[in-house]
């Protein structure tokens, strides 16, 4: 069996000291931009589970100049860790839905900053045009720079529910053209999803073990103040994971996915005083450790039930 470090599991943590050799961690940023999915061009709504935030409640104030939320993460973060090198990581709604010259701007303004080694877009797979993708693969030839891209489900009645606003086939054109340039590319996946099987969870990640991406991001479905899917909760309709039932399903996720591609987020963050549950969720060191354990007593790890065609049977 191959380990990655003390981990059953090709972690980003693994990976960064890999290709740095020292301790790398993210400087998340908003640069103030909007997303198509609730400015009206695609939909008003946006995701049913994304907070008034984009998904950036973590990220720095977008009130703010970039030089200055990275300055006040820097601190915070150097207080934990004295040395290392960072990711300017832009991570608040849509990071590739302006024009060429305020990508450029901002972007520039990050990776500018001492101590940056590597540069981290999350965006949507129908906001990258190829003009788009020629600027990112300029910054992709001068620091690691890597893609990440919302899929959440490859399930297209789930998509339509969740009000994701494009279908797979648009993922997959934008997978392609990103890796034809040689960028990297995350696809984020959510488990809980109002009416998915847990085969149908799975079954996005024997998807994405197909793909040509690098790494994935796995998040448990969280429930927050606010956002639309509050009056779905209300109907009855979403029921959330017990926590026995998200780690299981995150281990066979482990098993399926190729030793190759890294893992960069084995649960997510929600903010204290939106979340409405499940409130197990709140308790991440202790989600990431029954993860860990059970790993080690069922025997698995990353690559075991993986097949080349992304499917097994157990």
């Amino acid at each position: 069996m191959k380990k990655w470090g003390d981990k059953r599991y090709n972690s980003l943590n693994y990976f960064l000291r890999e290709k740095f050799g020292e301790k790398v961690f993210k400087i998340s940023l908003d640069a103030g931009f909007s997303c198509p999915n609730r400015d009206g061009t695609i939909s008003k709504g946006g995701c049913i589970y994304c907070s008034e935030r984009g998904s950036g409640d973590f990220a720095g104030n977008r009130n703010f100049s970039i030089d200055k939320q990275f300055k006040e993460i820097q601190e915070v973060m150097s207080k934990k860790w004295k040395k290392g090198k960072y990711i300017a990581y832009f991570q608040a709604y849509t990071n590739t839905y302006a024009s060429i010259r305020k990508l450029r701007e901002k972007y520039q303004e990050a990776v500018s900053k001492e101590g940056v080694v590597a540069l981290a877009i999350a965006t949507r797979p129908d906001c990258l045009s190829d003009e788009v993708i020629e600027l990112i693969k300029e910054y992709n030839d001068r620091l690691y720079t890597w893609v990440e891209l919302g899929l959440q489900t490859v399930n297209e009645d789930t998509a339509k529910y969740i009000n994701r606003g494009y279908k797979l086939s648009v993922f997959e054109d934008a997978l392609e053209r990103l890796r034809s340039r040689n960028i990297d590319v995350v696809a984020h996946t959510i488990f809980g999803l109002p009416g998915e099987s847990h085969k149908e969870m799975l079954d996005t990640i024997r998807y994405l073990a197909t793909k040509d991406i690098q790494g994935v991001k796995m998040h448990l479905l969280h429930l927050l103040k606010g956002t639309p899917l509050v009056k779905v909760y209300n109907q009855g309709k979403l029921t959330f994971l017990e926590k026995e039932e998200y780690i299981d399903l995150i281990c066979e996720a482990i098993a399926l996915l190729p030793p190759r591609v890294v893992i960069h987020r084995l649960t997510g963050d929600a903010p204290r005083d939106l979340i409405i549950g499940p409130m197990w969720s709140l308790k991440k060191w202790e989600i990431l450790n029954a993860i860990e354990e059970k790993l080690e007593k069922d025997d698995l790890y990353q690559g075991k039930l993986y097949r080349a065609n992304g499917f097994t049977s157990k």
